[in-house]
């Protein structure tokens, strides 16, 4: 089975300023596309998981990264390099999403394995590495990736998609 994954963002802002005799405008276009063939190194993934889900008030789960996802055809997924990540909070929450803190969790772009991210109403979180490298999974000890709701009253729901590779 081959992959091919392009990860893109776009950002288009517009700043005007009134000056006396005239308005000055400042324009900005940023367009980037990381594009990953089918296979396990460098600027490559094998592996793809998606979901859409929703935690209840106050709730968390923990995706196991290695080992107990399944892809869209019904197969395990295990991932040992993460090449890109994507959470988008539905703009219907009233909480956060909140990423990391939990025993053997994900401490890649964490920075330690008690730091969070938090993903605030229709707020989205890319984060992408293309390398060989790309933020390591090791089965067992670093494979979890803790969602929480950030507090009671109401459920939180979010789109997930994990771009990464087998070895």
């Amino acid at each position: 089975m081959s992959l091919s994954t392009k990860l893109m963002v776009s950002l288009a802002a517009q700043q005007d300023s009134a000056l006396d005799l005239a308005t000055a405008s400042m324009p900005l276009q940023l367009d980037r596309t990381i594009r990953l063939s089918s296979g396990t190194g460098a600027g490559q993934a094998d592996k793809v998981w998606a979901d859409t889900r929703t935690l209840a008030a106050s709730a968390a789960e923990d995706l196991d990264l290695a080992g107990v996802l399944t892809d869209a055809f019904g197969a395990t997924i295990t991932f040992a390099r993460v090449k890109g990540l994507i959470v988008f909070a539905s703009a219907a929450n009233t909480n956060n999403v909140v990423l990391g803190n939990t025993t053997n969790g994900v401490i890649g772009w964490f920075g330690a394995a008690t730091h969070t991210i938090s993903v605030r109403p229709g707020g989205l979180l890319v984060l992408a590495a293309p390398d060989a490298t790309a933020y390591a999974i090791t089965a067992g000890t670093a494979d979890l990736l803790h969602v929480a709701n950030s507090s009671s009253g109401t459920s939180v729901s979010y789109d997930i998609a994990i771009i990464g590779a087998s070895a």
